[in-house]
């Protein structure tokens, strides 16, 4: 196994690709193996994307309520958890937001809402617009939003106001998905995709690992990503929350995540992979070395209804694995 994770590493860093049954060979990797594997991950990502680690912060704008039913989502209207609900904040508390993020160290800052999608016309999307307009004014940030299925009048509006880079989740492979959403399609989520960087956007577009999907199932996951030709691949690992249908859904084991981060670089050698959700709660400690195992880039401060770690213990992860922001 040493000897074939070294080979296709090498035809990696060439400039080579890895089929599909390579892919899956990989994730047999055990023991010290698995050292090797993310050595050439690491390699990897040194080869195609630097020594740079991309700062992303999110707000959640509007909070709960939503008529899916993501078995892994505490907003969703379907079931009974704990968390804040609240309608959209105002442009004053989003602008703010953003520039203390900024502060702490933020390239990016994205605009989350609860809710299947916004149509052009809706007052709240109008808000949006306004709030991301005087943070890109107001700041030096490059502005993302992630407002579910979007009207093509709504897409045109986000790319005038300067929004480069959208997401749109698909959350796991489309022989899972299924599994974990029946109130919309894996073929809608598409059709946002495809409608974001037809208008020129870049498409930020990941997942939920730990749901109970198969090793054949991520592999499957990250090539159907590659196909689609995303630019930012979010990875968040499933943080377990009480009243969901996942509640007691058994975590990853943090050699299992790395090994996945590991193979996603493989697969998608110049794309973004980025550190979301659940990696402090699922890595703790080991979370440094996710980055030496591919990660170049992260989320940082608070997720969309748990708190993340601070903005400094991000940076000093960072500076732990030799990388800059």
């Amino acid at each position: 196994m040493n000897r074939f994770i070294s080979e296709l590493g090498e035809r990696v860093l060439a400039g080579g690709e890895v089929t599909y049954d390579e892919a899956l060979r990989l994730t047999y990797a055990d023991g010290s193996e698995n050292l090797i594997l993310m050595g050439y991950a690491g390699k990897i990502r040194d080869r195609f994307r630097g020594n740079h680690v991309e700062l992303c912060s999110i707000i959640s704008a509007k909070t709960g309520g939503c008529s899916e039913n993501c078995t892994f989502c505490s907003q969703s209207s379907h079931y009974e958890t704990k968390i804040k609900v609240h309608p959209l904040l105002t442009q004053e508390d989003i602008v703010t937001k953003a520039k203390e993020m900024e502060r702490a160290g933020a390239h990016r800052f994205d605009i989350v809402t609860s809710g299947l999608g916004v149509h052009h016309d809706d007052p709240e999307f109008q808000k949006i617009v306004r709030a991301l307009g005087r943070i890109k004014q107001e700041t030096r940030l490059e502005i993302c939003a992630c407002l579910g299925t979007l009207t093509p009048e709504a897409v045109k509006a986000l790319v005038e106001v300067g929004v480069s880079r959208y997401n749109h989740n698909l959350q796991t492979s489309r022989s899972f998905f299924r599994n974990i959403i029946t109130s919309h399609s894996y073929e809608q989520r598409l059709e946002t995709i495809k409608v974001v960087k037809a208008a020129g956007m870049e498409a930020c577009c990941g997942g939920i690992f730990g749901m109970g999907e198969s090793w054949e199932q991520r592999v499957e996951f990250a090539f159907e990503l590659k196909e689609l030709g995303i630019e930012s691949i979010p990875m968040n690992f499933l943080d377990a929350i009480p009243g969901t249908p996942m509640e007691n859904q058994l975590p990853l084991t943090p050699m299992e995540i790395l090994k996945t981060i590991a193979i996603f670089r493989f697969i998608l050698p110049d794309r973004i992979l980025r550190y979301a959700g659940g990696r402090e709660k699922n890595l703790g400690e080991y979370q440094v070395l996710g980055l030496l195992a591919g990660i170049d880039a992260m989320l940082v401060g608070n997720y969309l209804t748990t708190l993340g770690q601070l903005p400094d213990k991000d940076l000093e992860i960072i500076r732990q694995a030799g990388l800059y922001k």
